[in-house]
């Protein structure tokens, strides 16, 4: 029987994590469930994946076929269309499993539409699935719930399209300096490999001592020709090592305080997790969803276990009537404008509203700051590749015209 690998809350709102044994991914959530334990995030693993020692379990994970965040906004926005115009469920998921061009999307649509014919909710028919989100199967129970589904499909279109549109943003700003980089280690290459080595010949013919990084470099010319092999799969084992070691809870962690702190990403970083978090919380809260399993759901969203501990110690504040600023501010963690906002938020009674705020100023400030990086690496990527070219022109060069000044 498979095992699942899963992270809850319970009817405190406190967080759990362990395993289950269950038939398949359904079955373990409805097991959870009866024991008053609520799944946030549900992964099938090996029975042999039980670590000993969390902190330091390795996982590698085979890749598959995905379906992008703009495929399910296209998605849904046509289920909400469809529903809206009083198309029953069944009739409108199978259109869209006809329409749908990723493959995957269509199997998983066509797989809810036979659920609900064995009358299941749509809620728990995607959830049993794993293509959506725990926030879009959260946000789909709680149109049903409520009777509102054409409204809620439209806020989850919405708010995957707002999360494409931040990403191409931040992709098509980086788009240029990606391109100079490796265009510059594409000319590098070709000189160190083709064109030193023609040229060495005519410097040792010379019969005269070379300058020393000259010497330095017709050295490392020729141990990349000769152990370039060596070099590949240096790279090869310290990428696979980096990301075994930030799969596990300890290296995830490292690795997020390590982004946060840096002078100029760590800004980047922090913005971007802010947003996802306002915007999602937004969403959840808009959409009827607790507050609690909503700052959960948002904790997962936000993709760094550094702003998760703030956001799990401000859930678990609330559970005890607090406050949610007053934690986030303590951690240190969030901006001062965004618990000011929150707090305001909560005491007027318009949170959503000022989320949402919160989300919209920090994805413009995303936009901003990208695009400022983006112009100041411009220069110094074209710097680098000039000093490069330079000096390995300066370096062959030299010997050849101190040898025709002294013939003169």
């Amino acid at each position: 029987m498979p095992v699942f690998e899963y992270k809850a809350i319970d009817r405190g709102g406190r967080s759990q994590k362990g395993f289950v044994d269950a038939e398949n991914a359904r079955a373990a959530r409805l097991q959870l469930r009866d024991e008053g334990v609520f799944p946030t995030e549900l992964r099938e693993g090996a029975d042999d994946a039980i670590p000993s020692d969390e902190g330091s379990r390795f996982e590698i994970r085979m890749p598959r076929l995905g379906v992008s965040l703009m495929d399910q906004a296209v998605a849904t926005r046509q289920l909400s269309t469809l529903v809206g115009a009083g198309v029953p469920l069944i009739s409108a998921l199978g259109a869209i499993s006809e329409q749908c061009e990723n493959a995957r999307l269509k199997a998983e649509f066509g797989r809810v539409r036979d659920r609900l014919n064995e009358g299941a909710s749509l809620a728990d028919a995607m959830a049993s699935g794993d293509v959506f989100s725990d926030l879009y199967t959260s946000m789909v129970r709680a149109g049903e719930t409520g009777g509102a589904l054409e409204a809620i499909l439209e806020r989850l279109a919405s708010y995957l399209e707002s999360q494409v549109r931040l990403r191409n943003k931040v992709s098509a700003i980086l788009v240029y300096p990606i391109f100079m980089l490796f265009f510059t280690l594409i000319i590098v290459g070709v000189l160190v490999t083709f064109v030193l080595p023609q040229i060495t010949t005519l410097l040792d013919s010379l019969d005269q001592e070379l300058p020393v990084y000259t010497r330095v470099i017709i050295g490392g010319s020729e141990w990349v020709r000769s152990y370039w092999w060596v070099l590949a799969i240096a790279l090869l084992a310290g990428f696979a090592g980096f990301r075994a070691f930030v799969a596990t809870e300890r290296g995830r962690r490292s690795w997020d305080q390590t982004l946060l702190r840096l002078p100029v990403v760590g800004r980047v970083t922090r913005v971007v997790a802010v947003s996802r978090f306002a915007r999602t919380l937004s969403t959840l809260l808009s959409g009827g969803i607790p507050i609690v399993q909503a700052m959960a759901v948002g904790r997962d969203v936000a993709g760094n276990v550094v702003l998760g501990d703030a956001i799990d110690k401000a859930r678990e504040s609330i559970t005890e009537g607090a406050s949610i600023a007053q934690p986030l501010r303590q951690s240190g963690q969030f901006p001062p404008m965004v618990t000011q906002m929150i707090e305001v938020g909560e005491q007027s009674g318009q949170l959503e509203a000022m989320l949402a705020k919160v989300a919209e100023t920090y994805d413009e400030e995303v936009e901003t700051t990208v695009s400022r990086l983006t112009a100041l690496l411009e220069p110094v990527l074209i710097l680098i590749m000039v000093g490069i070219v330079l000096l390995i022109i300066m370096a062959t060069l030299q010997p050849v015209l101190k040898l025709t000044t002294s013939l003169s």
